[in-house]
């Protein structure tokens, strides 16, 4: 799945327990300054049973993470903020225009606009600090004392 830019995502969030499935569209363009994915998901009842489910098809857990979500809703599209382990991000999903529009409303300007998925800014933030962490939850990131 890795190989052709797939994820599979088991959320558990208040209780309830979804199934993501990611990918990149086929017309993908790397230049484009917005993020694109195409994602299908669907409530399941019981993610650990998903879990082993997938463990017994040979599946393993690559990347685990946590992150405390506030969103906001604004006509035609939305905003979230995520507060991680390694730094708080926003998300503004909507069309480019309604995106490039509320954006110059935060005061972010477009080469401030990032597109990379929280595993691949885990991965970089792990080579800058130089540590060994393999998920992004709030202990391991504190364990290893380095700051956001």
């Amino acid at each position: 799945m890795r190989t052709r830019t797939e994820i599979l995502r088991i959320r558990s969030y208040a209780g309830r327990w979804t199934l993501t499935h990611k990918r990149l569209p086929g017309n993908s363009l790397a230049e484009d300054r917005h993020k694109h994915r195409i994602e299908t998901e669907i409530e399941i009842a019981d993610g650990n049973a998903l879990a082993e489910v997938f463990r017994s098809l040979g599946l393993v857990a690559a990347f685990r993470y946590e992150k405390w979500r506030t969103e906001w809703q604004e006509g035609e599209g939305h905003c979230v903020i995520d507060e991680t382990p390694i730094g708080d991000f926003a998300e503004l999903e909507g069309s480019p225009e309604w995106i490039d529009r509320i954006a110059v409303r935060l005061g972010v300007s477009q080469s401030e606009y990032l597109t990379l998925s929280y595993g691949r800014l885990f991965d970089l933030w792990r080579e800058q600090q130089r540590v060994p962490v393999e998920h992004l939850t709030f202990d391991a990131i504190a364990q290893t004392g380095k700051p956001k």
